[in-house]
């Protein structure tokens, strides 16, 4: 077993970290596999620490010592060690023999300049004002609402906007991140064949919208959303932008009315409000559409087995913050038959994300 003595940034290295160091095909006994888990803000905040001070991105394609990544980060060698050592262990960063930090495939997903970067994914879900929700989650299960007014004096959106600006440009980054991310999958699974016209509901900055559009010559479009989102339309949708000539951006809340005629019905990952909300906009679409219009319904489901302890956490973290839920397959396809739409075939959109075809009768 070969060692490295110990320096100012260095504690005693006795072999390199990769993954969870258990033998091969061994998993933990349930005592310390509990825990672990008990212990999960400890990986949640190293996850924010390595995403807050750009570790990915200061190391490069060489492998650097914690003294070398200290110089490019502003931070102390010895503790940044104890802070690589940590993510290691989860697989995020691998340690080589000599004590050196090199990418793993999700470490790269935490530097900025990744096409797939998660970078203000990972920094939306560690927000401070989550560290303050989740000790109440006893709290929310009990009553079934959210705790976000008790604990913050405000609804979560206000606060968010009125008293939390860096986190609110958080939430934005995010929201944009994951859509472009996703835009692309959506526009490769739809068949647009017959659809002259489309109308993304509730479709924040319109990626998804402009995608179809791009792939698609001869389809316009129509962007409805809130007047605050749409005002930061995709640079392509708005005036002078090569899409702009197909593109109607429309303010307006689904949940009052859908002043949109069209083919195609979009509604992405907004129907995880409350029941009456999801309801009233379901609704809205079918009294707005014609007979024969096709709606796409895309959500992440809490019964999708190979996403679900991503889902399943979103799911707690939509009750504790405004009182939402994520759906089950059933569940939303009750509320889709309720509103009156026939519902068809549910196809997969990526890891995450499925996509239910429905018509209007």
């Amino acid at each position: 077993m070969t060692t490295v003595s110990p320096t100012p940034e260095t504690t005693p290295v006795t072999a390199p970290l990769t993954a969870p160091q258990q033998t091969a095909g061994q998993s933990p006994p349930p005592s310390m596999r509990l825990r672990e888990l008990a212990f999960g803000a400890a990986c949640a905040a190293a996850v924010r620490a390595a995403a807050r001070l750009g570790v990915a991105d200061a190391l490069g394609e060489t492998p650097a010592s914690a003294a070398e990544l200290a110089l490019s980060v502003d931070a102390e060698p010895a503790p940044l060690r104890r802070l690589m050592r940590a993510l290691c262990c989860y697989g995020i960063f691998s340690e080589t023999p000599d004590g050196k930090f090199t990418h793993s495939e999700m470490s790269r997903l935490l530097r900025e300049d990744d096409p797939h970067s998660l970078r203000y994914i990972a920094l939306w879900c560690t927000e401070p004002w989550t560290w303050e929700v989740w000790p109440r989650l006893d709290d929310a299960v009990r009553s079934g609402t959210s705790v976000f007014p008790e604990t913050f004096g405000k609804g979560f959106f206000d606060y968010l906007h009125q008293d939390a600006g860096e986190s609110a440009q958080i939430f934005n980054r995010a929201m944009t991140t994951s859509s472009v991310q996703s835009a692309q999958d959506v526009a490769d699974l739809l068949d647009l064949t017959g659809v002259t016209s489309v109308v993304d509901i509730g479709g924040g900055q319109g990626h998804v919208l402009a995608s179809l559009l791009e792939k698609h010559a001869s389809v316009r479009g129509t962007l409805l959303d809130l007047p605050g989102v749409v005002a930061r339309a995709d640079a392509r949708l708005r005036d002078g932008g090569s899409l702009a000539d197909r593109v109607r951006i429309v303010p307006g809340d689904c949940r009052e009315d859908i002043p949109v005629e069209a083919d195609l019905y979009i509604i992405k990952n907004i129907l995880e409000w409350d029941d009456e909300s999801t309801r009233r906009t379901l609704r809205n679409v079918v009294s707005a559409a014609r007979s024969g219009a096709r709606v796409v319904i895309i959500e992440n489901l809490v019964d999708d087995t190979p996403s679900m302890r991503f889902t399943t956490a979103m799911d707690l973290l939509l009750l504790l913050n405004v009182g939402g839920a994520k759906h089950t397959r059933e569940s939303l396809v009750s509320r889709m038959s309720e509103a009156g739409l026939r519902v068809g075939q549910i196809h997969p959109v990526n890891a995450y994300l499925h996509a239910f075809e429905c018509l209007v009768p």
